[in-house]
């Protein structure tokens, strides 16, 4: 018989950390919201969100009115802790615990025996034991599953998220989930929190192999990406219409090459190949060169807006877009505001950006000069218009709106009539 679950501390109320809070909490379970920001635990507890993320302000509204949601900036008790808490890396791509670290220390005091723990960041492998044992040395009243096996008192396992920013409610619910349990004991308690608000499978392993399957899936996307970014790179050198190419090739019933970019941002794509190099260096080969090649056509769409200014001294350049996708605010490792930070450097006042799911421009852009305008204004005055971004907005512009520009299209939106590179 398993241990009723009534009450789940989430711990970190980002993309993945409120959006989950708020389902579980729609499901009549009761949610203490955790987050280090007093702006974001005060917003919450307004029944409001932080974030852009189709229709969770309004369950969030909703979760907080009935009081099976409430945020706080004090760890408390509860029956079962979900972590989902930030995990960049530091410099020469090294992974940064120090986030979950600091989590499971401040958790550490309220544990209880029968509490379950549950990881969601995204971690190198290995990174559920680590912290394991972490909790073992903060805690030694308790026995944990790497000593007591299946009779420690906390359970503990790893379940990464695989959601699409814009879609997060529906594949929270939708999507299958792989439960990495320290002990099958654990996965079982781990897949009873899930099933509160899950319509999908749940797949029982072992943490380090859902640590790595979460690594794996997002590498595996940074190498299909970076070899559409590097085909469109050969068609530039070719002279050739990357986008005619992709759109001929994928008529062979085997082959799906996937729209190249500016490069690849957000936090998993960009970041989860390098936890897997940093584990096995020799042996991620691949890996290693297709993240080279997406942060590589990043400087090469750079060198081609500055290559064009060149040719126009004064012009006037328009970037459209600062987030990593289209229809989200999410800026974690955009390739975008890459591009949109080094052109404020060089080029300052003659700089407009575009961005409609902000409401200022961040420092690093407004304290070199550039100037936040609407999509109209950056047309009318732009002489270089610079596509990043495929947002909403920016796939209603007609082509008499380009015309005598120059156009640099990374999107392929305007590829017909557009330098698209």
């Amino acid at each position: 018989m398993l241990k009723p679950i009534n009450t789940v501390c989430c711990i970190g109320l980002g993309y993945i950390g409120l959006p989950t809070a708020a389902l579980i909490a729609s499901r009549g379970t009761k949610v203490i919201g955790v987050d280090i920001n007093p702006e974001v635990v005060k917003t919450i507890n307004k029944g409001k969100v932080h974030i852009v993320e189709a229709d969770l302000e309004a369950l969030v509204q909703k979760v907080v009115s009935n009081g099976t949601l409430k945020a706080h900036l004090e760890y408390q008790p509860a029956d079962a802790f979900l972590l989902s808490v930030p995990t960049p890396f530091k410099n020469n791509h090294v992974p940064d615990l120090s986030y979950i670290e600091e989590a499971a220390g401040n958790m550490a005091p309220v544990l209880e025996k029968g509490n379950l723990i549950i990881i969601e960041s995204t971690v190198p492998v290995g990174t559920t034991a680590h912290i394991a044992a972490l909790l073992a040395k903060l805690r030694p009243d308790l026995k944990f599953p790497q000593m007591a096996g299946e009779l420690a008192d906390i359970q503990i396992a790893y379940c990464p998220e695989r959601v699409l920013p814009g879609r997060i409610l529906t594949e929270l619910v939708q999507n299958d989930r792989s439960i990495g349990g320290m002990t099958p004991h654990c996965a079982r308690r781990a897949k009873q929190l899930y099933e509160i608000f899950l319509d999908a499978e749940c797949l029982i392993t072992d943490a380090s192999t859902a640590e790595l399957v979460k690594l794996s899936e997002n590498a595996f996307r940074d190498i299909n990406i970076a070899f559409a970014n590097e085909l469109s790179m050969i068609c530039d050198h070719l002279d050739i219409n990357v986008w005619d190419v992709v759109q001929l090739a994928n008529r062979h019933p085997r082959v799906n090459i996937l729209q190249p970019g500016p490069g690849v941002g957000g936090h998993c794509i960009a970041v989860d190949p390098w936890f897997i190099i940093h584990s096995a260096p020799r042996q991620a080969a691949l890996m290693r060169l297709a993240r080279q090649v997406n942060e590589g056509k990043t400087k090469f769409v750079l060198d081609q807006i500055n290559n064009a200014a060149k040719l126009h001294p004064e012009a006037v350049i328009a970037c459209l877009g600062l987030a990593y996708k289209p229809d989200i605010d999410d800026f974690r490792e955009s390739p975008a505001l890459i591009i949109a930070r080094n052109l404020a450097k060089k080029h300052g006042e003659r700089l407009l950006v575009v961005e409609p799911y902000i409401a200022e421009l961040p420092s690093s852009l407004t304290e070199t000069g550039a100037c936040f305008v609407d999509a109209s204004t950056a047309l009318k005055r732009a002489d270089i218009v610079v596509l990043l971004v495929d947002h909403k907005q920016f796939r209603e512009i007609e082509q008499s709106q380009l015309d005598g520009k120059v156009i640099i299209d990374t999107k392929g939106l305007w590829h017909n009539y557009a330098f698209a590179f």
